[in-house]
């Protein structure tokens, strides 16, 4: 069974990716881990009164019971969507959430995070710098980010970006087992810059290699890698992209303000993160 970690400060982006994590939990015949951290403020005794460990008690105490109350609406919204199968273990952890993450991932052996991302579109706000943004570059364990505008949906089309190299290879072939899952189909894209190397008998060796497939593989020539990829999205109604994490500067340029505003809504779609 596999593990799937949800890390969570109860606000509406985690709740809403909540949902996400829950039916992709359903997909892998996962269990949850939610996993909610909390820093307790320094305080230098010299200037603190000395019963200052009475504000640490207070503040755990407090942490420990907003916890408690959240985690029954959890449950409930697991239940009202007929996932209430799906085992789920908590943790409450003191300390840094990206030092947390990495301690549970050792710990409980986890193999998927899946988490929330917020701001004005979303994009921005999982590769500029946000947890979710430092926890993808931090981990080694595939990251499925989910904006808060995605509203789940039936996963029916899953986009996979290429190069035709052989740890691509080796991620397609996971992304495969979560689409049988769901009776997914895959759409595979290429993007042939003037520099691509690529040659043609390689193409044509993935091609036959996933022969039988739910595996469609498209080779769009352009120096717009970027805007490529997201008509790409856009056109070819893909539910969640899949794309390894080898440049992440890369992930910057692709969801730039200009080129989600250009498609207001319509690249509010998860992204699966996949390490090399």
């Amino acid at each position: 069974m596999k593990k799937i970690l949800f890390p969570t400060d109860f606000s509406e982006a985690a709740t809403n990716a909540f949902v996400h994590a829950l039916e992709f939990a359903k997909m892998v015949n996962g269990e949850l881990i939610l996993l909610h951290t909390f820093e307790l403020p320094i305080y230098d005794n010299q200037f603190v009164p000395v019963n200052y460990n009475l504000v640490f008690d207070s503040l755990q105490l407090t942490e420990f019971d907003m916890f408690k109350d959240e985690i029954p609406k959890l449950h409930a919204i697991a239940e009202a969507r007929h996932l209430d199968h799906i085992k789920m273990t908590h943790r409450l952890m003191d300390g840094s959430l990206l030092f947390n993450i990495k301690k549970a991932i050792k710990e409980d052996k986890i193999d998927f995070i899946v988490m929330g991302t917020s701001g004005a579109t979303g994009w921005e706000a999982f590769f500029l710098g946000t947890n979710t943004g430092n926890v993808l570059a931090a981990v080694d364990v595939p990251v499925l980010s989910v904006p808060s505008e995605s509203k789940f949906t039936k996963i029916e089309t899953i986009g996979f970006t290429t190069r035709y190299r052989d740890k691509d290879k080796k991620a397609l072939k996971e992304v495969l087992k979560i689409a049988k899952k769901t009776h997914a189909k895959i759409n595979c894209l290429y993007v042939r810059t003037e520099k691509s190397d690529v040659s043609p008998s390689t193409i044509k060796q993935w091609e036959e290699e996933f022969v039988g497939e739910p595996i469609q593989f498209s080779v769009i020539p352009s120096d717009d890698v970027q805007d490529t990829i997201a008509d790409f999205i856009l056109f070819k109604g893909i539910d969640v992209l899949a794309m390894l994490t080898y440049k992440r500067n890369f992930f910057v340029e692709l969801f730039r303000p200009s080129l989600t505003q250009k498609f207001s809504n319509k690249l509010h779609i998860p992204v699966l993160a996949m390490h090399e």
